[in-house]
């Protein structure tokens, strides 16, 4: 990515941007694509990555999708989602995780998050299943690399005995009690899209163990298309899959993903050490269950200076930051759907930034950071 300058003169310190190795894996794998022609959604990339990624998360199967949002989409699809029914989704994430809600004819309810995770509020859920009995599924999110807490969720889902699709787009390379988010529920999504901790420039990931599900899953996003000599189609198909070419860029990635993540974690704890002691500054919940992937180093401001002046004092540095997601109840086009829950999504975006996270960030840019941050206190 080529490095923009502005009045300052000073180099653009981005929120996140794409990393490829240092080791050119990722040019190893599109190299054979184009060697063998095999530059379609089918190839030895498509199936190696969708086997390694599964074997690294510890699931049974994986399908290589173009984005993340058509593997919840497809996920909702194998979860049986149709018109009118309800779905159940945070409502403090960003907007595709809803939106494929909608592309089923299905209805979602917005659920609070609680200040201990930052993501579902079990209690919220169980107050939302009191009023909505009849769910059809419930999705679950990772916000910026932490994880839910998945064990009272999935006990609660289970005991109404509604599937559970976890929206892990922003937090591969994260560990729940010892083991990966997107494993817990009945589907699991990761997202390659190009701020992700790894990247394929655009892309997703669906993950199964339901092997039968996942087959049906790449039948659905090619199209649909029959086993017969001629193109005949018996079902409603989509253009969802992932081109070989991607595929082994993400193939290449996943060999650096543990380099990514130890990267990520050391940006957040030298914000950490170097801003915990200002005023009204809180960083994001990290629980000793909970193995982040520090995707994005996010904090909350309460006191004398409010996020909109840290954001523009450092957008004035040539500093990339933001807020962080606004709750979806909130949004112009989901504001007509309930919602269950009190005021914590609305202060946590209220209060909350997002700081640059970029892995191929130098000591010198952080500095640069904290400098800019210090000075308004």
């Amino acid at each position: 990515m080529v490095e923009k300058k502005t009045g300052t003169g000073r180099e653009r310190i981005y929120l996140s941007s794409p990393h490829m190795s240092e080791e050119g894996y990722e040019k190893q794998y599109i190299k054979e694509a184009f060697d063998t022609n095999w530059i379609a959604p089918v190839g030895e990339n498509v199936d190696g990555f969708e086997k390694e990624l599964a074997a690294m998360v510890g699931s049974k199967a994986a399908a290589a999708l173009s984005t993340g949002t058509a593997a919840i989409h497809l996920a909702l699809k194998a979860a049986g989602v149709g018109s009118g029914d309800i779905v159940f989704c945070p409502t403090l994430t960003f907007s595709a995780t809803a939106n494929p809600i909608i592309y089923q004819n299905a209805t979602p309810v917005f659920i609070d998050s609680d200040y201990e995770t930052w993501n579902m509020c079990p209690q919220a859920l169980e107050a939302a299943f009191l009023k909505y009995p009849d769910v059809k599924a419930v999705i679950v999110v990772h916000l910026y690399g932490l994880s839910a807490d998945m064990d009272p969720i999935l006990e609660i889902c289970q005991k109404h005995g509604v599937p559970v699709i976890e929206d892990a787009a922003e937090s591969l390379g994260t560990y729940y009690k010892g083991k990966h988010t997107g494993t817990f529920g009945d589907y699991g999504v990761f997202s390659f899209n190009g701020n992700k901790i790894i990247t394929t420039s655009g892309g997703g990931m669906l993950v199964s163990d339901h092997e039968e599900k996942i087959e049906k899953v790449r039948f659905w996003a090619t199209q649909s298309r029959d086993k017969a000599r001629h193109y005949q189609h018996s079902e409603l198909g989509f253009n969802y899959r992932m081109s070989n070419v991607l595929a082994g860029i993400g193939r290449g990635q996943l060999k650096v993903l543990d380099q990514r993540v130890a990267k990520k974690k050391a940006i957040f704890e030298f914000y950490q050490r170097e801003l915990c002691g200002l005023e009204g500054v809180q960083f994001m919940p990290v629980n000793d269950w909970n193995e982040p992937n520090y995707w994005l180093s996010c904090m909350t401001v309460n006191g004398r200076i409010r996020p909109v002046e840290l954001l523009e004092a450092l957008e004035k540095e040539n500093i990339e930051s933001r807020p962080l997601w606004k709750p979806m109840h909130l949004q112009p086009f989901f504001e007509a759907y309930d919602y269950v829950g009190t005021d914590v999504t609305e202060r946590l975006f209220e209060n909350g930034v997002c700081l640059p996270s970029d892995t191929k960030m130098k000591e010198e840019d952080l500095i640069r950071v904290v400098e800019t941050i210090k000075k308004l206190w």
